[in-house]
């Protein structure tokens, strides 16, 4: 057994001894607003946003970003489990400003080992057992924080399965301070509007 999965494991067994109440939880968010953020071992939507177990839905992907699958879990936080309010969250020095779609596919094509930082350049350990797999991922990287936020805020606000009346806020959160900062076009974009009507397919 690795050392990662006996500590995993004995944090669990910790914390089911006393887990009591818990149990009694209800699948839908007691506090019905659900956070879109990115995976970053920095960043704790439950201390920054001040969350205890059954309170929101938390969805985490690399950045944060809207991606289609980000926006399926949305839709059934809203549809199915009643969430009325989203918060877009990406962070400062978020690991996906630092490459791009090229540098990632060029990255896989060589080999799939973990890559490193030299020199302000991304190198791989040796040379091949590579795939090109990955030309075909947009790997949603970002060049501009509050740029992605009012993006990924306008992504989620223009798609036609995601009411009118559901708010949608934008914010950065500083891993200096912990503090989250607001982006004001992405709160304009994200605001509710009137019901839109859609054109039944079919």
């Amino acid at each position: 057994m690795s050392q990662i999965l006996e500590e995993v494991l004995n944090a669990n067994q910790s914390y089911a001894s006393s887990f009591g109440s818990k149990s009694k939880l209800a699948a839908a968010p007691a506090r019905q607003f659900a956070i879109l953020t990115c995976m970053d071992s920095r960043l704790d939507p439950a201390k920054f946003a001040g969350l205890a177990e059954g309170d929101a839905h938390v969805i985490r992907n690399a950045g944060g970003r809207a991606s289609d699958n980000a926006i399926r879990s949305l839709v059934v936080s809203y549809k199915l489990l009643g969430t009325k309010e989203w918060f877009v969250v990406h962070h400062t020095g978020c690991g996906m400003l630092q490459f791009t779609n090229e540098i990632m596919r060029d990255l896989l094509s060589q080999r799939l080992e973990t890559a490193t930082v030299r020199n302000g350049q991304w190198k791989d350990p040796g040379a091949g057992g590579g795939s090109t797999a990955g030309d075909y991922i947009d790997w949603l990287t970002m060049r501009d924080l509050e740029h992605s936020v009012v993006s990924d805020v306008k992504q989620i606000r223009s798609h036609p399965l995601v009411p009118a009346r559901i708010v949608i806020y934008g914010y950065i959160y500083d891993v200096s301070n912990g503090r989250l900062v607001e982006v004001p076009e992405a709160m304009k974009a994200g605001q509710a509007g009137p019901a839109r009507q859609h054109a039944a397919i079919g």
